[in-house]
């Protein structure tokens, strides 16, 4: 595999898997059911069947999951071995007999690797590529991976200014020892639980988006390291001059969290 070239060195990275092996022992069919939902109204498809779906970065496996229970023939990767340990539980326990969805350990910076994976109808990646330490080229190595009239549906962290390097500084102390650890959980944890508790208790929305879970989550915020942002407008005029068309676009206000985009592919990627 390719190693990151850039500071986010090894010795830094969260440990995303075993965060995920933790979320996978609370999935059930609400869970699923709400990862379902949110396939189905950003892609604005009611099923996936006779389409090939990517899972870049499969975390947990939900995704790849609900992606499966919709029809569709996917194809799940992810560089962490112990979210490849995650996504193979959930095959083996929901679809432990199927031949129309494969699991690897690989990495959206590896382009000798994701030549040989082919071309998909529906390429999703949530909140991955800015993890890998280097979202552009990860951004740019992904765009084969799309049949034309194919959809790409990514997630990428808002650009908050200074207050994301603080963030950025934060996630680096996180991975480095188990005292910064406990520390800015100690700090952080009661704002970032509490403060979104209260947010959703004055709003009624308590029920959490995607099927994920608010402890797990506040973990993945807190320790994702690498960490990178874009701004809304960056990401779509990235693509558009890819060959594109924004199709759909949640962001998330000037708060921190992800903007979500769905694109799709209409013509050849322009050359130079």
């Amino acid at each position: 595999m390719k190693i990151l070239k850039n500071e986010a060195s090894l010795e830094f990275q969260f440990e995303f898997g075993k965060n995920w092996q933790q979320f996978i022992k609370g999935i059930n069919e609400n869970r699923i059911a709400e990862a379902e939902k949110s396939l189905q109204n950003m892609l604005s498809l009611r099923d996936l069947k006779g389409r090939r779906f990517l899972d870049i970065g499969s975390g947990s496996g939900l995704f790849s999951l609900a992606a499966r229970r919709l029809g569709g023939s996917v194809y799940s990767f992810d560089y962490d071995p112990e979210s490849v340990k995650c996504t193979r539980e959930l095959k083996n326990r929901y679809f432990p007999e199927v031949v129309d969805w494969t699991i690897e350990k690989g990495s959206a910076l590896n382009n000798e690797y994701l030549k040989k994976i082919g071309t998909y109808d529906i390429v999703y990646s949530w909140g991955v590529l800015h993890h890998t330490g280097e979202m552009w080229q990860a951004l740019e190595n992904i765009v084969p991976l799309i049949n034309s009239g194919g959809k790409l549906f990514i997630s990428i962290y808002n650009d908050q200014g200074w207050i994301s390097d603080y963030w950025r500084n934060i996630k680096r102390a996180y991975n480095k020892n188990i005292v910064l650890k406990c520390l800015i959980i100690m700090i952080h944890m009661p704002y970032l639980l509490f403060g979104r508790f209260l947010a959703r208790a004055l709003t009624g929305r308590f029920k959490i988006d995607r099927g994920m879970s608010l402890w797990y989550d506040m973990k993945d915020w807190l320790g994702g390291y690498p960490f990178e942002v874009a701004k809304p407008e960056e990401i779509s005029d990235y693509f558009r001059n890819k060959g594109f068309i924004l199709e759909k676009l949640k962001t998330c206000g000037r708060r921190m969290g992800c903007n979500e985009f769905v694109f799709k592919k209409v013509c050849e990627e322009k050359q130079g």
